[in-house]
């Protein structure tokens, strides 16, 4: 998923991290389970919704909310550090821009207006309209600046799901500028402080909790944006810029990997009865919600730190076997899958609303829809990667893919 740079510019390749890119792809396949669910969860606005509801869902899905797309920020800007370093600022620029910009273009106008009109088709009967005679309603846009970086805005427009998207890029570019003007040696020996401080006393690995805790109190949470604070995403990507630039902050994951868990499953249990209970536990004031969103946001840094910290443990624990040259069954799955990271989440959530439309016109228990809206989902979303997707220069460039097989 990343374009080639001239070898003279490039430094050399840093580690390959597989749990990271394992990380990804369960995050990403995950998503068709988490949308297929809001299909039958009682509080949440989805596109299409079933007529039987239960408020188990979101109780059940909360828990994959408050680590999974704050883990994508964060290896994100681990990538994005080792990114910087070999292509410079202006080739970190331009391949965001074609890996993220060109994807998120693309998508919003070929893809993006589906599920809104899937929504205004379920929503009554009475209504009509062709696809073709929505798409210049979907279309008909104005700017918004107080919405950065969701800048463009309509009635029926929307970046949807790619909202992840936007603010990588977004994310992305803000650095260009820090990278070219920042006095490097400088940062380098205030980060080189800060590891060693990290790796000598336990616990200082857990302060930024306190910042996440803070943000997701007092500046709220955004329903549509996977239940963070647009900028709390900042704050991850930020940290995993900064892990990435001194491997002591990945030996101080691995080591207090455990008791990051353990905090983080506290805090999140801690947070579920101010959710419960509060008539609006994403944006009000009271002192019950308020407490709650903090303790979210402090269970969502423990528990990112944890999943990596647990993960690459136990990867170097595992004893090394002797390189195979021959590609095992399970290697060719694992490379296939870490490429089509970005346009299997392009696709899915388009195509799970569409299954969605026709799956929750049956009378069946819930249990069986969602079974049924899973499986179809993940089978036309690989299918539509493999015959749609893969197989052209044209469709890889426009999925942000690298022109050439890397799988």
């Amino acid at each position: 998923m990343e374009t080639r740079a001239e070898p003279a510019a490039q430094a050399p390749l840093p580690e390959r991290r597989p749990e990271l890119d394992a990380i990804r792809m369960l995050v990403v396949i995950g998503l068709v389970f988490f949308h297929s669910a809001l299909v039958f969860a009682a509080d949440d606005d989805y596109y299409v919704k079933n007529a039987e509801t239960t408020e188990a869902i979101m109780i059940i899905a909360g828990f994959g909310v408050v680590w999974a797309m704050p883990l994508l920020f964060l290896i994100s800007g681990l990538g994005a550090w080792h990114s910087l370093q070999r292509r410079g600022a202006g080739g970190f620029a331009r391949e965001r821009l074609l890996r993220l910009g060109v994807p998120l273009v693309f998508a919003t106008l070929a893809l993006n207006p589906l599920p809104q009109w899937l929504r205004l088709r379920s929503a009554g009967a009475d209504y009509h309209e062709s696809y073709f005679g929505f798409l210049p309603r979907f279309y008909d846009v104005h700017l918004e600046p107080e919405e950065f970086p969701f800048l463009v805005q309509g009635e029926h427009f929307e970046t949807g799901h790619l909202w992840f998207v936007v603010l990588l890029l977004t994310f992305s570019l803000m650095l260009v500028p820090f990278h070219r003007w920042l006095p490097r040696e400088r940062v380098r020996r205030i980060g080189g402080r800060v590891a060693e401080a990290t790796l000598q006393r336990r616990g200082v690995v857990f302060l930024p909790a306190l910042a996440f805790a803070a943000i997701c109190a007092l500046a709220r949470l955004e329903e549509e944006y996977a239940g963070w604070h647009r900028w709390s995403y900042l704050l991850f990507f930020v940290a995993g810029f900064v892990l990435a630039g001194d491997d002591r902050f990945r030996t101080v994951m691995r080591r207090d990997a455990g008791t990051a868990a353990w905090l983080g499953a506290l805090l999140f249990a801690a947070a579920g009865p101010g959710f419960a209970l509060a008539d609006e536990p994403f944006t009000e004031m009271t002192a019950l919600a308020t407490a709650s969103r903090a303790l979210f946001g402090a269970a969502g840094w423990c528990l990112v730190v944890a999943i990596p910290g647990l993960l690459d443990r136990r990867r170097l624990e595992q004893p090394r076997a002797a390189p195979n040259p021959t590609p095992t069954t399970r290697r060719r799955l694992y490379g296939y899958l870490a490429a089509a990271v970005m346009p299997l989440y392009v696709l899915h959530q388009p195509i799970v609303v569409a299954v969605a439309y026709f799956v929750t016109g049956w009378s069946a228990p819930i249990l069986v829809e969602y079974a049924v809206l899973v499986v179809i989902a993940l089978v036309l979303t690989l299918t539509a990667y493999e015959l749609l997707v893969r197989r052209t220069r044209a469709t890889r460039f426009l999925f942000g893919m690298r022109p050439w097989s890397a799988e």
